[in-house]
């Protein structure tokens, strides 16, 4: 029993690195690309802040996924090739995955989940998703349809479509029921403004 302990001791599946364009090599995402493991790599930090409100060196977020699990050599020898600058054991994967784009750090600059980049299947959406996240969307189309005077379903799917890829992603999920329904709703109460405006002119 104890030697099964030991055997899968110091191993986990996820890791994480940092990479400087300026000294990694010139094609070090193809070279990841190569190695057929599930990765995703973070839209470029070019905006990020030091405490001291100095800016840091622009880089690159790696976070790479293994079927099985990894020792720290094993990784550190992927990461060698494509000059990834120390290693970080991932315990939280949606966590991490979604520090790539500061999702959960409003402090920080955010960056675009349109943005990274994702090798052999890997879905960052479907990682990072949270059940807050649709709601958030959600409640945002119902504001916009409040302030734009929204009341076609077609209108709103075509706009989400080409400005907001979060929305639509929602839309063509699980949440066009709900909208759909708001929509319908707002339609049938303004033409019942205007039937009620209408029975008042006559009377």
């Amino acid at each position: 029993m104890s030697d099964k302990k030991s055997s899968g001791r110091g191993r986990t599946r996820n890791f994480a690195t940092v990479v400087y364009p300026e000294s990694a090599p010139t094609n070090w995402q193809e070279v990841l690309s190569e190695h057929h493991v599930l990765a995703f790599i973070s839209p470029l930090h070019d905006k990020d802040i030091n405490p001291d409100d100095t800016p840091k060196k622009p880089h690159f977020h790696v976070l790479v996924m293994f079927e099985g699990v990894k020792t720290d050599e094993q990784v550190k020898e992927l990461f060698a090739t494509i000059g990834g600058v120390g290693l970080e054991r991932v315990n939280t994967l949606r966590g991490y995955a979604r520090y790539l784009c500061h999702l959960d750090n409003p402090e920080k600059h955010q960056y675009s989940p349109d943005d990274v980049r994702s090798f052999c299947g890997a879905n960052y959406i479907e990682v990072i998703g949270l059940a807050t996240d649709k709601y958030q969307a959600i409640y945002e189309m119902v504001d916009f349809c409040e302030e734009n005077d929204i009341i076609s379903y077609k209108e709103l799917f075509l706009y989400a479509r080409l400005h907001r890829n979060d929305w639509s992603r929602v839309l063509c999920d699980n949440g066009t029921y709900v909208i759909k329904e708001y929509v319908k709703s707002r339609a049938w109460e303004k033409e019942e403004a205007r039937r009620e405006l209408e029975r008042e002119r006559y009377q």
